[in-house]
């Protein structure tokens, strides 16, 4: 026959068990979402391994415009266009520091009929035309104001002012379109998981009304601002503090962002090998890919892309490849 002493520890126990699953399934619901949207098909992929047009050696920046899918071919040092369908049209750069050179291109953004093209290794932004002609350079390598250690990604505001994802100064600069410094998140070369601070951060871009979201890429969280520069909210994890996984609207290295025309944010989750698609308020909506080298599969998507039409396009990093999706109806 049981003592009391060992049936009160089974009471014990058995509460404290189901506090804990209570407490598992209440966690649940609030920090996994469910998708409230239909995902993404997969429509085409083109590329591969090499030198060649049309091939890629760590593809890590996209952009498109007027029909044009723009890639950072980084490792070489060039910028490819192609047809929304993947047909080579042609590229520009080569490897160097020159104006017009390139040292390891990242993410892409397009404005004005412009190309800003954040160089990794040479620690600036250049500005082409879309047609590949050099017009000007921007910042140096350095810890100061203005100055960058690997730029990841660049914002360009309706006024020409650049919010740039400066990598391993663990900051994010606001500069005028000359490069003038106006002002920083983050302290410089000290990472964080406040609000306000970063863990190498790699993109930049604003929404229509001015916010700035910034991908705290191994911070594994969204980071969003007014326009005057406040904070207003982060999301990725419990509490958005740093803490990685693979659930809806969770990251392993939140590293390339893009709005869609509706408005909502479309972000390359690395490590996940996936893409996620959120409101602007940070509500899941769905997610497309997983890992693998066929079709509608990722290896470490690295850059993401939306058209006029709704259609994603994915610079797929490891594959050597572009993939193009579309919206499911």
């Amino acid at each position: 026959m049981a003592s009391p002493r060992i049936g009160r520890f089974w009471r014990i126990a058995g509460w404290v068990i189901g506090v804990l699953v209570i407490a598992m399934v209440i966690g649940w619901f609030a920090f996994v979402p469910s998708a409230k949207e239909p995902g993404y098909r997969f429509v085409m992929a083109w590329g591969s391994k090499g030198e060649g047009p049309g091939q890629f050696e760590d593809p890590t920046g996209i952009a498109v415009a007027n029909g044009e899918v723009l890639v950072a071919d980084s490792r070489n040092n060039r910028i490819q266009v192609f047809t929304e369908n993947g047909r080579f049209l042609r590229m520009f750069g080569k490897p160097g520091k020159a104006l017009g050179e390139l040292g390891r291109p990242m993410n892409l953004t397009i404005h004005d009929n412009e190309l800003y093209v954040p160089e990794y290794f040479n620690d600036r932004i250049q500005v082409f035309a879309l047609d590949g002609t050099p017009k000007r350079i921007i910042g140096r390598s350095g810890t100061g104001p203005g100055q960058f250690s690997a730029p990841g990604g660049v914002a360009v505001g309706a006024n020409g002012n650049l919010f740039l994802a400066d990598f391993y100064n663990q900051r994010v600069q606001e500069l005028r379109p000359d490069g003038t410094f106006l002002r920083q998140w983050g302290t410089t070369k000290r990472k964080g998981h406040f609000a306000g601070d970063f863990i190498y951060p790699t993109d930049a871009a604003l929404a229509g009304n001015g916010d700035l979201f910034i991908a705290d890429a191994y911070g594994n969280r969204i980071q969003v601002f007014d326009r005057s520069g406040k904070f207003l909210t982060k999301w990725g994890g419990p509490f958005a503090v740093g803490i990685p996984g693979d659930f809806n609207g969770w990251f392993r290295v939140a590293i390339s962002l893009a709005f869609g025309p509706k408005g909502n944010l479309f972000v390359a989750d690395f490590y996940n090998h996936r893409v996620q698609k959120f409101a602007p308020d940070g509500t899941f909506l769905t997610k497309f890919g997983h890992k693998g080298i066929g079709p509608g599969q990722f290896d470490h998507p690295i850059a993401v892309t939306v058209a006029a039409d709704g259609a994603v396009f994915v610079a797929d990093f490891s594959n050597s490849r572009i993939e193009k999706w579309q919206p499911r109806q």
